[in-house]
């Protein structure tokens, strides 16, 4: 059972009295529960006796550090997150207790939001712990549509049970075409929201201003075009989840206000001035690395913090090989319906073939493969002739030149067969294909016409 913001517990260590009682005073103000303790060996006791869901723990203390008290606190209760608070003089103590699994640390004085950000995330961050801890194999069977059975997606799969049912905020992290919406969908239908909605936003696919409407909504005259009140994705979501899937594609602009709702849970239309509380789980997804993305100021490193407190890796379809028969069998099955194809058998050699290519498009590409296939092939058998040229170049050794019977005969059979391949690679973007030819548009045009005629 998930707990409630006003049922935790913050264990707040430190040997100035006017600290503790400030932070105290500010924690009620939150909406916690305070319990003070003034040296390191007060706070061992008080762990060993007591639950608490944090720990904000000051370094330098007289009778007991807080390095000593946290390792003494880790031996008890492994899963309890301590957040260390240090002056600027001694940052390297509190990076040596992060190396030792602190969760994290705060110099003094204190930055209030950053404060909070940190709890939130540790009080989030020990929910799913608890839940791991506890795990029992009476836990429900976990619903999802993702396929796999290897061990990188045994654990992927693992972890969304521990994390589906808290309230934490998560980040998906994972190439294109990896399946990182699934991952998505799989949170929230295994979570105490699955009976509420289910809200998607691509961050990419809208220009900022547009963006900001889709998330925000607006109201009637906020600016051209917008003859109607219409509300965002957030209200949409409320009591449920909002997935925003490339949220590294947002701009700082986009961060600062994203930041505001989810520390918050209120927000404001465009052109409106009524303050509208929302109640949604946010669910994040991107294909870059954030990390890097902070360090070169590209990234707000506040929203990383806030949205990545569990963080899930999608693994590439290249590190889950032995999950490929199983992917082909369902997109076989998907689209032999979908296309009123009767698909008898897929021949060991195309199997083989698509066990063999490295799928730089993970799941994606090979989906658009099997559809390629399925409607191409002839007969009731899918074999490799029927996959693209791309992934029929790897039939003899892996990475070299088509098999010799596929060789062209003639110079015009070699330019016809280097431009259609091109054109496979590039999904039918004849734009980005003359580009990778040297040729104009205009010319690959004529010379397609021309295959097309004999």
């Amino acid at each position: 059972m998930v707990k409630k913001r006003s049922q935790v517990t913050i264990l707040v260590v430190d040997d100035e009295q006017v600290h503790r009682f400030m932070l105290c005073s500010m924690f009620k103000e939150w909406g916690w529960k305070c319990v003070e303790a003034d040296d390191g060996s007060t706070a061992v006791e008080a762990v060993r006796h007591n639950i608490y869901d944090a720990v904000l723990m000051d370094v330098r203390m007289a009778k007991m550090d807080g390095r000593e008290a946290f390792s003494r606190i880790q031996e008890l209760r492994p899963e309890l997150p301590v957040i260390i608070m240090t002056a600027y003089s001694s940052v390297n103590d509190a990076v040596e207790a992060i190396q030792h699994g602190a969760h994290d640390y705060l110099t003094k004085p204190l930055d209030f939001d950053r404060l909070r950000l940190a709890l939130e995330r540790a009080l989030d961050h020990q929910q799913v712990e608890s839940r791991k801890q506890g795990n029992t194999t009476n836990e429900k069977q976990l619903e999802t549509d993702i396929i796999g059975s290897s061990a990188p997606m045994k654990e992927l799969l693992e972890m969304i049970g521990y994390v589906a049912p808290t309230e934490a905020t998560v980040l998906i992290a994972g190439e294109s075409g990896t399946g990182k919406e699934l991952v998505a969908e799989s949170l929230h239908v295994n979570s105490t929201r699955s009976s509420g909605p289910f809200v998607k936003v691509n961050c990419a696919a809208l220009v900022e201003t547009l963006l900001e409407s889709e998330l925000f909504g607006h109201e009637k005259g906020a600016f051209s075009g917008a003859d109607r009140r219409r509300e965002g994705k957030f209200v949409q979501a409320d009591g449920g989840t909002l997935f925003l899937d490339e949220i590294g594609e947002t701009s700082q602009a986009m961060q600062v206000k994203l930041l505001r709702v989810l520390q918050e849970q209120e927000l404001q239309r465009i052109g409106g001035e009524e303050t509208i509380t929302v109640d949604v789980r946010v669910i994040a997804a991107t294909n870059r690395n954030l990390e890097e993305e902070v360090a070169a100021g590209a990234f707000r490193e506040d929203l990383y913090y806030r949205l990545n407190v569990v963080m899930l890796t999608v693994p590439p379809l290249r590190e889950r090989e032995e999950d490929i028969p199983a992917l082909v069998e369902h997109f076989v099955e998907k689209f032999a319906q979908k296309n009123r194809r009767t698909v008898d058998m897929i021949t060991p050699e195309c199997l083989k073939l698509l066990r063999k290519y490295p799928w730089p498009g993970n799941v994606r590409e090979l989906e658009n493969a099997i559809e390629r296939g399925v409607i191409l092939m002839r007969g009731d058998q899918l074999t490799e002739k029927s996959l693209p040229l791309s992934i029929q170049k790897y039939r003899d050794n892996g990475n070299g030149p088509p098999l010799e019977s596929e060789l062209p005969t003639s110079l015009y059979e070699a330019e016809k067969m280097i431009i259609l391949q091109t054109l496979e690679e590039t999904e039918g973007n004849k734009s980005e294909a003359a580009r990778r030819l040297g040729i104009s548009r205009k010319t690959l045009q004529n010379k397609l016409q021309k295959y097309d005629e004999s």
